[in-house]
């Protein structure tokens, strides 16, 4: 084995749920005999765990995008440590965390986890992934990476596309909300949605899809987060027949137990997406998906075999899609069991490991 490398890693590690894909590369790399600082919040769960797999824990996350605390832990700990690289995986990390290396012979990483809002001419740019300093910018998807490389005046030499990959054994474990909490028949074909209500979740169109499916047909969507049940969406509903169809949830500390009490999940986006966490966890429970074209969810599912892909802002191909394993329940099984399978063998975590292993590796030997 090659020397082990030490590597900084400033990041939020609270929601030890949602950051769990992150985490795990690092817990993968330790496990690999590299040496791990991680910079975070102290006192939470992934804290302690990198703590008990061998990481040094600097108990401390930026909290502004001028902490003159995190610039001073920054550039300490990359001094005492000998630290050859460092990953900033937020706004607050990375702007910190480039003004802390100023002189230091240290290589730097920044991390892109959703598409838009990237132009050459947006000066906060020039903070953060258009700063010189910056030697490669992960990105969690081709469509991510895409917006990077349209850009006139970025080197493309930096960027990378590596997904965070996931465990369908972190999910075997939850057990399914029983569909009486709703009144739901054994029977119904049951649609979930996860999200909070933003424009770029397309709800709208989700609402209008509902709208097209024939009133007979026993289908029902739960919608799990917040905000779902706003004017908009319910006067939508209302110009349809389909009302008693759509259930809103609100916000649930049990949304897994929900989507795997389901059979499908839509995800109906327009914009901003990555690669949806949301959906590769329940493909990970076998549900099947059915997803918008939007870039960066393109490699997510495949069409027809571990999921259905639809076209973006058109709620007929989203009814179109839900009404098809409605009616054909053999490909509505084939693709569970493929949407599972996709995951285990093309977004696994330890896929992610010897990514990010070999991309520290390359940067170092620039």
């Amino acid at each position: 084995m090659k020397d082990p490398m030490r590597i900084l890693v400033v990041s939020d590690y609270r929601n030890t749920h949602s950051v769990r894909p992150e985490a795990e590369i690092f817990m993968g790399l330790l496990r690999k005999g590299h040496k791990i600082t991680i910079m975070t919040d102290g006192d939470t769960e992934y804290a302690q765990r990198f703590r008990d797999a061998g990481a040094q824990v600097v108990p401390y996350h930026p909290v502004s995008k001028h902490d003159s605390k995190a610039i001073a832990l920054i550039r300490q700990t990359i001094q005492e440590q000998q630290i050859q690289v460092v990953h900033f995986f937020n706004s607050r990390a990375s702007v910190n965390g480039l003004r802390a290396v100023k002189g230091l012979d240290v290589k730097v990483c920044l991390y892109r986890g959703f598409t838009g809002h990237v132009h050459w001419y947006d000066p906060s740019l020039y903070l953060k992934y258009m700063h010189p300093r910056v030697d490669r910018i992960v990105c969690n998807s081709r469509g991510v990476e895409e917006e990077f490389l349209k850009q006139p005046f970025i080197d493309k030499t930096r960027t990378r596309t590596i997904h965070k990959g996931h465990d369908t054994a972190w999910y075997e474990d939850t057990v399914p909300t029983e569909r009486s909490e709703f009144g739901l028949g054994e029977n119904t074909l049951l649609l979930v949605n996860v999200a909070n209500n933003r424009k770029m979740k397309g709800i709208v169109y989700l609402m209008q899809a509902m709208n097209l499916i024939t009133k007979e047909m026993d289908i029902k969507l739960l919608l799990v987060g917040k905000d779902m049940d706003s004017p908009e969406n319910l006067a939508i509903l209302d110009q349809g027949p389909n009302r008693d169809k759509v259930i809103f949830t609100g916000y649930r500390t049990d949304a897994l137990s929900i989507v795997r009490m389901c059979d499908i999940f839509v995800l109906s986006s327009i914009k901003g997406e990555s690669i949806t966490k949301a959906v590769i966890e329940a493909m990970s429970l076998g549900r099947a998906p059915i997803i918008t074209d939007i870039p960066g969810n393109t490699t997510l599912a495949i069409h027809e075999e571990s999921g259905l892909v639809a076209k973006m802002k058109d709620p007929q191909a989203l009814a179109d899609a839900i009404i098809r394993l409605y009616e054909d329940r053999e490909l509505l099984k084939s693709l569970q069991e493929g949407a599972k399978r996709h995951i285990q063998e093309n977004l696994k975590t330890q896929t992610t490991v010897n990514a990010y292993e070999a991309m520290y590796r390359e940067v170092l030997e620039d």
